[in-house]
């Protein structure tokens, strides 16, 4: 009866490792905050990063920032914390692969949940102007 106990208690243990480390993969949803901004990280009006938008200064030179460290609430012309990632305001296939419609207008500080993956690499994926 002892050896039994054992035998379950040791299995019980090993499944809940296994169940622990299922979870401490790379592809973890997570929260990532999105800006519009230039290419140094300053915030610009998200008008400027709607491909829709026929003012004056919209268009090249400005990008989708994102990360996992931003939060709401960063006024244009401040600077965005270090360690985000950027791709170009117009490049439709990253938009779609962090949710975000594929045109049009992403409000600064938008907030997306179940992001996959880790956030913050800072790497820039192919910029298209």
């Amino acid at each position: 009866m002892t050896s039994r106990s054992v035998s379950l208690t040791s299995t019980f243990l090993l499944l809940a490792a296994g169940g622990a480390a299922a979870c401490d993969n790379g592809n973890q949803y997570h929260d990532e905050g999105f800006y519009c901004a230039d290419a140094n990280g300053v915030i610009v009006d998200e008008d400027y990063c709607d491909d829709n938008y026929h003012g004056s200064g919209g268009g090249g030179g400005f990008f989708i920032w994102h990360s996992s460290g931003y939060r709401s609430g960063y006024p244009i012309g401040s600077r965005l914390p270090s360690g985000g990632s950027k791709f170009a305001y117009n490049d439709a296939a990253a938009r779609r692969s962090f949710g975000l419609p594929s045109t049009g207008k992403v409000g600064n500080g938008t907030v997306k949940t179940s992001v996959v993956g880790k956030g913050g690499s800072g790497t820039t994926s192919k910029s298209g102007s």
